[in-house]
């Protein structure tokens, strides 16, 4: 992954997207999903016989607070983050699981007309190009007031987690992948992706679950908090 995008011109100037709420992917992280929509369906066959590379954004709030996300025309967050498709299964029933490893976060640009069901877009990354650096400002955030908080927050929503596997996490991969997998709502997530550095993503973490412990906010997130 890190030889293939070595700079935003190796990534694709159009890109399928997969709008989905609550969902967000950030670089080098692993996102899995569960697609069975035949427009899904149909953009995972495309991509796997190009170049594996799906966008995913979040649409943007809905005024009836029911989004329909299969709709064609509804709008999206211009920002969102692209994805190379790093492993697939087929099930009985013809949907696929699939994990994507993020690459970079873009901007929407026009949305492409095609004969297609599922939606495309030109992308905009050159604001993104950091993305591709390993690491890049992981010295700056307080990985030590992040891991306090993780304890309290866990111990307080009853939940498990493998401290071998955290130690061993870089502060980016630590960051990032706590963001992908929070059980916060759509723009608090939307925040967490276009947060501007990773010390900033790491601040906003810590003031969520912060809220949600002075609350007493019970998480239904799973137990496996980072893998």
């Amino acid at each position: 992954m890190i030889g293939r995008y070595r700079k935003v011109g190796d990534l694709p100037d159009i890109i399928p997207v997969f709008p989905l709420s609550g969902t967000i992917l950030l670089p080098r992280c692993s996102l899995s999903l569960k697609v069975f929509e035949p427009r899904y369906l149909e953009m995972v066959d495309a991509i796997l016989a190009g170049d594996r590379v799906i966008g995913m954004v979040q649409p943007l709030p809905q005024k009836d607070s029911s989004p329909k996300y299969d709709d064609e025309n509804v709008s999206l967050h211009s920002i969102g983050c692209a994805g190379r498709l790093t492993s697939f299964n087929e099930n009985e029933d013809g949907s696929l699981y699939i994990t994507l490893t993020g690459i970079c976060r873009f901007e929407l640009g026009l949305e492409v007309d095609k004969e297609n069901e599922y939606r495309s877009f030109s992308i905009m990354r050159e604001n993104f190009a950091q993305d591709l650096q390993v690491g890049v400002g992981q010295e700056k955030a307080d990985r030590d007031l992040l891991l306090s908080v993780l304890k309290e927050y866990l111990v307080q929503n009853d939940l498990s987690t493998d401290w071998d596997s955290i130690e061993k996490a870089s502060t980016e991969h630590l960051v990032n992948t706590l963001s992908v997998i929070s059980p916060y709502g759509c723009e608090e997530k939307q925040a967490l992706l276009e947060a501007e550095s990773l010390k900033n993503r790491a601040d906003i973490l810590v003031a969520l679950a912060q809220m949600d412990l002075a609350s007493g906010k019970i998480s239904d997130n799973g137990s496996d908090v980072l893998q």
